[in-house]
């Protein structure tokens, strides 16, 4: 899951010196001489006498239980809760993240693995399309892609894992940023409001196993985290898809979905971008959520929106979170 060595950097690395370290690895590449590496000297030919430093069991588990407790401590009072490690969601907590690394923002992930479905492109095929002018977030990054012959409109990244590992190292290395993958949101915190619908507080978690299994297992209660704003980027109608636009609707805050429609991407992709708002005091959508609330078109196998999406709920937190925070401490 670790993305290549040449992309590994600091979150503040100019845009330059990473294309410049990009350039830099596929020239030794197309020449064949590989960077200078001191790993198989410390090594090679040492095998006879390799044995690792002892331990007691005891001292892995609470190197582990240890950290994650107290992260449970310390972001179980946040100042942003994302909601799906997807492709719209790391993108919202990596912008978010370089532009205030002031706030504390957790990120909740119902998979084991985070990024949705960024790892591969459309039909489990490996390439990645994002139309332009989202390649200016690839360069942000400092991920290479190709330009389609013949066509301007678009680039590809070789395979879609070398974006998603890239933006998903980038993001957990940020110290004001915690993941907690393998944990479902089964509900939002709300608030009354003096008038119109309630405001919403934060989110219900539960471990996503255990939120899998309600039906056939005795109840076991869930855990929460408050914060003054939540980014929900869960994605269209699926096993956790889209889950807090259905719980408006419960709510009755919204009286009913608009539905997710067929396929058109030059609709589609344009509609994500632009709708990516608050929805309710407290909560913004962004991503193919977001369809489902707009009754827009469905996107199809190119990323370009969804990344853009993120950028755009990014924005639209920064110009709301402060004054959130203030309601909240009143």
């Amino acid at each position: 899951m670790s993305p290549p060595a040449a992309f590994v950097e600091s979150v503040d690395t100019p845009i330059t010196t990473l294309k410049a370290k990009v350039l830099a690895t596929e020239t030794s590449a197309v020449s064949g001489n590989a960077p200078e590496t001191k790993l198989l000297d410390a090594f090679a030919n040492k095998w006879d006498d390799f044995k690792f430093a002892p331990i007691r069991e005891s001292q892995v588990s609470r190197a582990m239980t240890r950290r994650y407790f107290q992260d449970l401590d310390k972001y179980a009072e946040s100042d942003i809760v994302i909601i799906g490690a997807g492709s719209c969601g790391l993108s919202t907590a990596y912008v978010l993240a370089k532009a205030r690394p002031d706030l504390k923002i957790a990120i909740i992930e119902a998979a084991v693995s985070p990024g949705g479905g960024a790892w591969l492109g459309g039909q489990l095929f490996s390439a990645m399309v994002l139309r332009k002018p989202a390649d200016a977030f690839l360069n942000d990054l400092g991920v290479p892609y190709e330009e389609e012959p013949g066509n301007p409109n678009f680039v590809v990244v070789r395979h879609a894992a070398m974006f998603t590992s890239t933006l998903l190292s980038k993001v957990v290395s940020f110290p004001n940023v915690k993941l907690f993958n393998a944990t479902a949101v089964e509900d939002l915190i709300t608030r009354p409001s003096q008038s119109g619908p309630p405001t919403i507080a934060g989110v219900v978690v539960n471990w996503t196993l255990v939120a899998q299994h309600h039906d056939d297992h005795s109840c076991m209660d869930p855990n929460t985290i408050n914060a003054p704003l939540v980014i929900s980027t869960t994605g269209h109608d699926g096993p956790f898809g889209a889950f807090s636009a259905k719980r408006l609707v419960s709510m009755a805050t919204i009286e009913k979905l608009g539905g997710m429609r067929g396929l058109d991407m030059n609709r589609a992709e344009d509609a994500i971008v632009k709708g990516t708002r608050e929805v309710t005091k407290g909560l913004i959508i962004g991503g193919m959520e977001l369809s489902e609330i707009d009754g827009s078109n469905r996107m199809g196998p190119t990323f370009g929106a969804m990344t853009l999406s993120g950028v755009k709920a990014a924005e639209e937190a920064l110009k709301v979170i402060d004054q959130r925070k203030r309601e909240c401490a009143e």
